[in-house]
């Protein structure tokens, strides 16, 4: 993590990058985000790149210092491109809908699933002709929902609740899963052939 953590960031036009006080903020029009830095770790912004140093090589410093590089760096990608979770929900009857900016999914419960929208995420359902872009290929591929936003750890906890609504069986892919989630696919369990005999004969 240490060779990460001595990387320099180079800040692209359009960005301002600022730290005060331990915290490190990186904003693009109105998208801003700010992080937390140890004091074990230095920020340092001059000439349009960040700098960050450690003060001593201890394990959990030079872990620290690989971190903060990569989170600067996310921080700086998710202001400029945003970050993107797709997911694909296969099954009978599911559903997806908006309701104002929360996501309601019918998924073959007795109830609907119900996500509250979070400020700084954008869910979209995806058109058909939007998913045949994507070309998410022919695997029990249904309705695709996509999570949009700058922070890439908050993109990944909403589009994980998503995800636990209905957990994906190997059978059918019925359930929601990851566009690039990989799952072995089983196959469909046989019904027991019936056994042969006929009728006990009695002794004459």
């Amino acid at each position: 993590m240490s060779r990460v953590g001595k990387n320099i960031i180079s800040i692209p036009a359009g960005v301002t990058v600022e730290t005060e006080n331990n915290t490190v903020k990186v904003s693009s029009g109105n998208t801003v985000l700010t992080q937390d830095i140890n004091s074990a770790i230095q920020v340092e912004i001059k000439e349009g790149k960040v700098t960050l140093s450690r003060q001593n090589d201890e394990n959990q410093t030079r872990a620290l210092h690989g971190l903060y590089n990569r989170l600067i760096q996310n921080m700086i990608l998710g202001v400029t491109k945003g970050f993107t979770k797709t997911l694909i929900l296969n099954g009978v009857g599911y559903k997806a809908n908006m309701r104002g900016e929360d996501l309601v999914l019918n998924l073959g419960k007795s109830h609907t699933d119900e996500i509250k929208a979070e400020a700084g995420i954008k869910v979209k359902i995806l058109t058909p002709v939007e998913v045949q872009a994507l070309n998410l290929g022919k695997e029990g591929v249904g309705l695709v929902i996509q999570v949009s936003g700058a922070n890439k750890e908050q993109v990944g906890q909403f589009a994980s609740k998503i995800r636990a609504c209905r957990k994906v069986e190997p059978y059918y892919m019925y359930g929601i899963r990851y566009s690039d989630e990989k799952i072995i696919r089983k196959e469909t369990k046989k019904a027991k052939g019936g056994k042969a005999g006929g009728a006990k004969g009695g002794k004459k």
